[in-house]
């Protein structure tokens, strides 16, 4: 799992997570469930070439779900809130 793919899967961009970027400078991303804050926060440099301050995980657990009589679960899933330092910024529309 060293390689950059294999740690990121894709950026949220949600009303939440566009107000943590304008206030707090802070990204979120949704990372792979077997990844460790000091691999993302090596990705995020590595890929967007951006000093990472603080990394903060959480891990979202499955909903069950309902199709008739039968039930079902999502999977889980893990997302990673990154606070960049001072001064930089990631731009997701020009990439």
């Amino acid at each position: 799992m060293n390689e950059l793919r294999d740690i990121l899967r894709r950026p949220l961009i949600t009303e939440k997570s566009a107000r943590l970027m304008e206030l707090d400078n802070t990204y979120v991303f949704e990372v792979n469930e077997r990844s460790n804050k000091v691999q993302i926060k090596h990705a995020i440099e590595d890929y967007f070439g951006v000093d990472v301050d603080t990394v903060r995980t959480v891990r979202v657990r499955g909903k069950t779900k309902r199709s008739g009589r039968h039930l079902g679960k999502r999977s889980n899933w893990k997302k990673a809130y990154v606070q960049l330092a001072e001064g930089h910024s990631i731009d997701f529309y020009q990439q």
